[in-house]
């Protein structure tokens, strides 16, 4: 744990054969999750790396420091830069879904070493709006939509739209009991997650802005507004490189673990340490 006057922070680091030679990765979870999801990714790297995870606000250990009135990100960006510096720079910085965000908002605002940006399916959606592709914009607010309405009348699982919405339908039903009960009991955490990413502005100019080896993933199989929102981050942060990974969706550091690893492994190599 790190202990910060606005509240704890989850910090976790796996065992590493190699210790301070090897270079550090930091991951960054998603929603509805903590640094244990990333735990397929960082066995399928084998002790290459110094892995060090952590959970955003609300989730874990994490105390919550938002409110509905203050949805900034920067209280997301406060937490993982205090992780960047508990781990000792420049770090390969890595980030899942909306710890994507998390990450790409902790690189523009430059205020800790990177040594390299990984993203996963970032939850963007206002570059959509920012570029004019209204139809993939429109998809995210209506999902967006439909889920808080459910959730504002009661509906004990409305997180399910968010998740199948990602993932295709039925992909929250079919996830274990423990996990299903989880994102059910985080769902007021994660809409204030969203909160967060629609008060991201986000627009060609400002990524721009992004000078370090940055690598954007996306799923195959992922829904098609989110597979264009990956694509244009990877065309507007200057040199960075798009991988796609075949039959994946929005989940693939569990369902595709191996090959999000070897994406990560090549892009550090590729990476100043």
């Amino acid at each position: 744990m790190i202990e910060d006057s606005a509240g704890a922070i989850d910090y976790q680091e796996a065992d590493c054969p190699n210790g301070d030679r090897a270079p550090t990765v930091v991951f960054v979870p998603g929603s509805c999750s903590t640094g244990a999801a990333w735990r397929p990714v960082i066995a399928a790297l084998n002790g290459r790396y110094r892995c060090v995870t952590t959970s955003l606000l609300g989730y874990g250990r994490t105390a919550e420091r938002r409110t509905p009135d203050d949805p900034s990100i920067r209280h997301e960006v406060d937490v993982v830069e205090a992780v960047i510096r508990r781990a000792g720079g420049p770090v390969h910085l890595v980030g899942h879904s909306f710890g994507g965000l998390v990450s790409l908002a902790v690189a523009l605002h430059g205020r800790v070493p990177l040594a390299s940006l990984t993203i996963a399916e970032a939850p963007g959606p206002e570059l959509l709006h920012a570029v004019g592709e209204h139809a993939h914009y429109r998809s995210f607010r209506d999902m967006f939509a439909s889920y808080s309405a459910a959730y504002a009348s009661g509906n004990r699982e409305a997180i399910a739209t968010m998740i199948d919405f990602y993932a295709g339908a039925g992909t929250f039903a079919s996830w274990p009991p423990r996990v299903r009960d989880y994102a059910i009991e985080t769902t007021a955490v994660n809409l204030l997650d969203w909160a967060n990413a629609y008060d991201f502005a986000l627009s060609p100019a400002r990524l721009g802005d992004i000078a370090l080896p940055v690598l954007v993933m996306r799923g195959g199989a992922s829904h098609p507004a989110v597979l264009r929102l990956n694509e244009l981050l990877s065309m507007h942060i200057p040199g960075a490189r798009l991988a796609t990974i075949p039959g994946a969706a929005h989940f693939m550091i569990s369902t595709h673990a191996e090959e999000v690893a070897r994406a990560i492994a090549g892009h550090v190599a590729r990476s100043p340490s």
